[in-house]
């Protein structure tokens, strides 16, 4: 059953058409994976999906009901929300009072209060509740934003390089995240640069170049794609294909 369904969508910056007719459908429960070079348009997809961006022409329709026009805010109650890949969190709050403020766009702040603790669980983090987010790590950071997010309790999670700068213990604790939210009915989709892992996490790929569509399939049609290997993955297709 396809829960995300996005046709023709184009967007132009000035001279710099960012993206150009893209079309593609998300099913219930798949975890896809959004790649391609920099500048190639993928977090302005992301942008454009949640209502940040407005798309120059196109739909975007969330299990069935149209997103043109909404604010962020509007399609995250719809069920569909997103991380940052530049985390902005209030330094000077607790941990604890980060997340509660995303579970206010469904609850009252104590069962937004219950909901943090357990999204802070989920991502390993209900030990720091209590700390100030300005105290935390980067990959801390990160992973309150994540919870945060979580908090919002999305249909729909759209993961925006979530892995930068995790070593290769906390980037798998962060894949089998994902599996367990997708096992929970969470539908993802993952833009990250990390080839290996997105390649492992991942059940499709789409594959972005100078903002259109250059491939959709699985992790393994996608890394012996020869237009894919040119544009993007190069010698280390091959890796990843062993």
């Amino acid at each position: 059953m396809t829960i995300l369904d996005v046709r023709a969508v184009s967007r132009r910056f000035g001279g710099l058409q960012a993206l150009s007719n893209v079309t593609f459908s998300v099913s219930q429960g798949e975890i896809v994976g959004v790649i391609g070079p920099n500048g190639a348009g993928k977090t302005t997809l992301f942008s454009t999906l949640m209502g940040l961006i407005r798309p120059d022409s196109g739909s975007v329709m969330l299990e069935g009901k149209p997103l043109a026009g909404l604010k962020p805010h509007k399609v995250a109650a719809l069920g569909m929300t997103k991380t940052f890949q530049n985390v902005a969190l209030f330094a000077e709050s607790s941990v604890l009072d980060n997340v509660l403020t995303a579970g206010l766009l469904r609850h009252g702040v104590e069962a937004a209060r219950g909901e943090a603790l357990k999204c802070l669980d989920r991502v390993g983090l209900r030990e720091v509740a209590h700390k100030l987010a300005g105290d935390l790590s980067f990959p801390e950071r990160a992973r309150v934003e994540l919870a945060r997010a979580l908090c919002t309790a999305p249909r729909v999670l759209l993961l925006d390089e979530v892995m930068a700068a995790l070593n290769h213990a906390e980037m798998a604790e962060i894949m089998r995240l994902m599996r367990s939210l997708r096992d929970d009915g969470v539908t993802l989709m993952v833009v990250e640069h990390h080839m290996r892992a997105i390649m492992n996490v991942c059940d499709r790929i789409i594959v972005l170049n100078f903002g259109r569509l250059l491939a959709d399939g699985t992790p393994r049609q996608v890394a012996s794609d020869p237009a894919v290997i040119e544009a993007y993955l190069g010698r280390s297709a091959e890796k990843i294909r062993q």
